[in-house]
């Protein structure tokens, strides 16, 4: 991988992804290029200078260097460009973690040492919880129960979508075209699944060359938000400032590799991590870091959401 000047000629360096090669290296001439993308990812606009002349306030952004294109949809085009008819919009609709309940608040204290911030804990099986003298238990916040995902008492993801400004009233209603009311979430299929908060099973729509699944979940994993509190309110639950569109919540199902056999987190993650739990600490534990990522069927706006696997190792 590497950067291409972007400071003289224009440049256009296009790749096929790894499914478009392999439907073109079938050569019986069904292969057609129906769908493509645009992203944005290297760009900084907060280099516009409005004080430079009016043909030159632009001049930095259009000379940033640009990242060669490759194949890898997994690590491609993070930040996707999106068109919109309408040319009256001053804000656009964002996905937000809503953190404030309690059965969805992240872990900040038991999580590996090594790691950086805040993370969803997903106990890949009942071994690494109720063990009562090296399990980790079963009251961890942030913690959901990956081989009993229909469990109530545990903790699920919520991702609010809507206007997040507070120059905008939120019972104020959003817009159609910026609503999300269909969702895709992307797991590594090798470690989990996607299992509804009220233990709807969703299947995977489609699980790519590097074993990423999609699943395209709409209601009723996706409701709509209530209009009526105003964040930072006594009581509320809410996170986006602005007018809300709608809520995905679900839970992570551990995958049956990961419960019967130890090999991908001597190959993926660590092993011998130590968790420190109501200030004791429990060794024999192996972790792997990951990340589920949402994106907005409609408005195309992607979420990136920290996720701990975590297995008492025998």
């Amino acid at each position: 991988m590497a950067f291409l000047d972007n400071s003289g000629d224009i440049i256009l360096d296009a790749v096929l992804t790894d499914t478009g090669r392999a439907r073109l290296a079938r050569a019986d001439g069904t292969f057609r290029i129906a769908k493509f993308a645009l992203g944005d990812d290297e760009i900084d606009y907060g280099l516009y200078n409005k004080d430079n002349a009016s043909n030159q306030q632009d001049l930095e952004i259009m000379q940033t260097p640009i990242l060669e294109a490759f194949t890898n949809n997994s690590s491609l085009l993070k930040s996707r460009l999106t068109s919109f008819a309408r040319t009256n919009l001053l804000y656009l609709p964002v996905l937000k973690l809503n953190t404030i309940p309690r059965d969805t608040k992240m872990n900040t204290t038991a999580v590996d040492p090594v790691s950086v911030g805040s993370t969803f804990i997903v106990a890949v099986d009942l071994d690494t919880t109720d063990d009562p003298t090296d399990g980790i238990g079963t009251n961890l916040q942030g913690l959901m129960l990956g081989a009993q995902p229909d469990k109530q008492e545990q903790s699920h993801i919520r991702i609010d979508q809507g206007l997040d400004t507070d120059e905008l009233t939120p019972k104020a209603k959003l817009d159609v075209d910026l609503r999300d009311e269909t969702y895709i979430i992307e797991i590594d299929n090798r470690l989990g699944r996607i299992v509804g908060k009220n233990g709807e099973s969703p299947r995977a729509s489609f699980v790519d060359d590097d074993q990423i699944a999609s699943y395209v979940v709409s209601a009723p994993m996706v409701t709509d938000i209530n209009n009526s509190e105003l964040v930072g309110q006594k009581g509320s639950q809410q996170t986006i400032k602005g007018p809300r569109g709608t809520k995905l919540e679900f839970r992570i199902a551990s995958s049956i590799e990961l419960q019967g056999s130890d090999y991908l987190f001597t190959t993926l993650g660590k092993t011998s991590q130590t968790y420190v739990v109501d200030g004791s600490s429990v060794t024999g534990l192996g972790t792997i870091d990951t990340h589920v990522r949402v994106s907005g069927m409609n408005t195309g706006y992607r979420l990136d959401v920290p996720v701990q696997f975590v297995k008492k190792i025998s």
